[in-house]
């Protein structure tokens, strides 16, 4: 069942394009008809590819990864930092820093400036400065919060990158091809879609084209995300056989007793694996000789 509908996308103005004068032809399998000048971008395909794009996205959380998303345009910021906070992914809605996924290792020296400072006026160094150092060490970290506070999880390069306008971010495009980082993107009809993984068809400077996209992908990533904590909450919580032992030992049980309980807990552990034990060399040469018996049978 697809996530969205044309009527949806229709209310939303999803599919007003750009003057047909700004056109991109690498945009002309997306767009439908040409009104007063105006593209006008084929909703039919927008459902299919936003389809694609929120299964993908949705495997992406499941896995644990991160899907960083870019959005620096005016009517953008807002939309995404305050959806893409609620699923707790990172994203960048100020200017995208220059070498931020080429050159990562720089960038996350930033971010832990930023640790520093925080520590530095938990443990008391800002009273050993001067009024005027205070004062500029705090201008630097709310300089740095602005820019990279949103980010500040990303502890390695994202499994992907989303992007509401290509032509604005074509930085960060240019950035995840070289390193060979998916992008999403939704792409208006003077884009270039041929370097994006998946693209969206879509009206990327109306607000409401951008939240509905936007919420639409948060809600897969939401999806993932749950599914990932029903998977580990399924898995059985076994414990060490030392952390056992000594529970055990705190309630003033006999030795020997604490003993035969923890053998027994190893015991049950093992017929728990007993359907993923590894076969050695020996088990298949058994298994050859069994095989051998059967055909002379």
């Amino acid at each position: 069942m697809p996530r969205t509908n044309f009527k949806e996308l229709l209310d939303a103005g999803v599919h007003f394009g750009h003057l047909k004068r700004k056109w991109n032809p690498a945009m002309a399998p997306y767009i439908f008809m040409e009104r007063n000048g105006i593209h006008i971008i084929d909703l039919e395909k927008t459902v299919v590819k936003l389809d694609e794009a929120a299964s993908a996205m949705k495997h992406i959380a499941k896995s644990g990864k991160k899907v960083l998303f870019v959005a620096t345009k005016k009517q953008a910021k807002e939309i995404v930092a305050e959806k893409v906070k609620a699923v707790n992914m990172p994203y960048v809605t100020e200017r995208w820093p220059g070498g931020m996924l080429t050159n990562f290792p720089t960038i996350r020296k930033a971010v832990k400036k930023m640790s520093s400072i925080d520590k530095m006026a938990v443990d008391g160094t800002f009273l050993n400065l001067s009024k005027r150092e205070r004062l500029q060490v705090t201008r630097q970290r709310a300089k740095l919060e602005k820019t990279l506070g949103s980010i500040i999880d990303l502890t390695r390069l994202p499994s992907a990158l989303f992007i509401v306008d290509v032509c604005k971010e074509h930085i960060a495009v240019r950035e995840a091809k070289r390193l060979g980082i998916p992008v999403f993107a939704m792409v208006d009809t003077n884009s270039d879609p041929s370097d994006i993984e998946f693209p969206i068809p879509a009206n990327d400077d109306a607000s409401k084209s951008i939240s509905l996209i936007v919420g639409i992908l948060c809600q897969a990533i939401e999806e993932g995300l749950n599914e990932r904590k029903i998977e580990k909450d399924k898995e059985p919580q076994q414990k060490d056989k030392k952390i056992i032992r000594k529970e055990l030992e705190t309630k003033d049980i006999p030795a020997a007793i604490i003993e035969a309980i923890v053998e027994e807990e190893e015991e049950e552990e093992v017929d728990v694996h007993d359907n993923i034990i590894v076969e050695s060399d020996e088990d298949d040469d058994v298994v050859k000789v069994i095989d051998e018996t059967e055909e002379e049978l």
